[in-house]
C-alpha cells in the first residue's frame, strides 16, 4: 500500500501539493523523460515497469464550448463522441494545447488531473475501477502519481463514463 504523504517535498507540482492537503495516500513515480518518445503515456508505463491499462493520460478536450478534462488509459484513446456523451453534450473536440497549458498551468504531456490552475469538469474512462491503484501525470513529463481511482475521483469530481476505446 502507498504511503501517506505527510509533507510536500521540495520540487513538488501543484497535483502533489493537492494530494497532500487532501490527506489521501499516493506514490510519486519519476523517471528520465526522453523528449525522443512518441508517446507521454507508453513511455510513463514503460519507465515504471506499470500495465499500459493502468497507467492514464490526461487529455484536454473542447465539449460544446467547454474545456473539459478526459482521463483514459494511455493503452487507448480518447472516444470524443462518448465524452461528449458522458456530459449530455453534443459535440467534442480536443482542445488547442496552448490553451490547455494556460487553462490548467501545465505543459503538454505533464497535464495532471489534479491541482489545475483553473479546474475542469473531469471524466475519467470508467476501465479505472477495475484497478487498486492507477497512475496519472503529477504535473511535469517524468512524473507520475499512484493513487486509487476512487480518490482521483473524489478529488476531480469527475465523472465515471466509458470514454476510452482500444
Amino acid at each position: 500500500m502507498a504511503k501517506k504523504a505527510k509533507k510536500q517535498q521540495p520540487g513538488g507540482t501543484p497535483a502533489t501539493v493537492a494530494l497532500t492537503a487532501a490527506g489521501v495516500d499516493y506514490t510519486v513515480h519519476a523517471y528520465d523523460h526522453d523528449p525522443s518518445h512518441p508517446s507521454y503515456g507508453e513511455e510513463a508505463a514503460e519507465a515504471m515497469g506499470v500495465s499500459p491499462e493502468r497507467v492514464f493520460k490526461t487529455l484536454v478536450a473542447d465539449v460544446d464550448g467547454a474545456l473539459t478534462v478526459a482521463v483514459v488509459p494511455v493503452a487507448g484513446q480518447l472516444d470524443l463522441k462518448a465524452l461528449a456523451t458522458a456530459l449530455g453534450g453534443k459535440r467534442a473536440a480536443m482542445a488547442d494545447p496552448a490553451l490547455a497549458e494556460r487553462t490548467t498551468g501545465y505543459v503538454r504531456g505533464g497535464i495532471s488531473p489534479l491541482g489545475q490552475r483553473k479546474k475542469l469538469r473531469t471524466v475519467l474512462d470508467d476501465s479505472a475501477i477495475a484497478h487498486t491503484t492507477i497512475c496519472v501525470s503529477a504535473g511535469r513529463r517524468g512524473l507520475e502519481v499512484e493513487l486509487s481511482p476512487t480518490d482521483l475521483t473524489t478529488l476531480t469530481d469527475a465523472v465515471l463514463a466509458p470514454i476510452g476505446r482500444p
